[in-house]
């Protein structure tokens, strides 16, 4: 099916092109949404009569969303949701929410706008994509906190509090090992006689000292 692009399509066209597009895409997302009409005769003749003015109003709408871009760029959206230890909330955290989050910091945007591949399912700092203009998108960071103090930490940190605490945790926990020694090429770990097993010893271990020596001494 062919359509006129009204506006840039990403990976499709620029605004004026003529492009085929799958009916289905065009009946249900570029018709509905004004972003493109039917390439017939007339449309494609009357949009030529339009189009110095269709341009003019796209760079108008193009710059309004550079401005707003400024504006929006490094915002953080604060979004405190319940969780379990490991970070894994319990729910989501989706497009919708985040459109409402923008809209508390005073900026209008529909959940159409919001470029989420899948909902967030974990605490932590997130980067999303604001669509403002065909040609214009802007990152902001969806801080999923379990409270508005941990989100606070996590914006002034850059990373998620669950993260941290684990970090901690690794480093606060001593390592256990054991010295060991070499014995005919297998490793024994050490251990320390008591004193009872330690008298008992002295003698047989300076038994085995002159032995080894005489065994020495008769090699020599």
């Amino acid at each position: 099916m062919d359509v006129i692009l009204l506006e840039r399509i990403e990976k499709l066209g620029q605004m004026g092109d003529v492009v085929s597009v799958k009916p289905g895409y065009a009946r249900n997302y570029l018709l509905p949404q004004n972003k493109a009409v039917t390439a017939s005769k007339d449309n494609i003749a009357h949009f030529e009569s339009q189009r110095t003015q269709l341009e003019a109003q796209n760079l108008e709408r193009k710059g309004e969303a550079e401005a707003v871009r400024k504006k929006m760029q490094g915002t953080f959206v604060t979004m405190v949701r319940q969780a379990g230890d490991t970070g894994q909330l319990y729910g989501s955290v989706n497009a919708r929410d985040i459109a409402h989050g923008l809209l508390e910091a005073g900026f209008t945007v529909t959940r159409d706008q919001v470029s989420l591949a899948e909902p967030i399912k974990s605490v932590g700092l997130h980067e999303v994509s604001i669509a403002l203009h065909p040609e214009i998108t802007v990152s902001v960071t969806a801080n999923v906190a379990r409270s508005e103090e941990e989100a606070e930490i996590q914006e002034q940190t850059g990373e998620a509090v669950i993260a941290a605490e684990e970090q901690n945790t690794l480093v606060d926990e001593e390592p256990r090992t054991e010295s060991v020694v070499e014995d005919g090429g297998a490793k024994v770990a050490e251990t320390q006689p008591s004193n009872e097993e330690s008298d008992g010893k002295d003698a047989n271990d300076d038994t085995s000292a002159i032995d080894a020596h005489q065994d020495d001494s008769e090699e020599d």
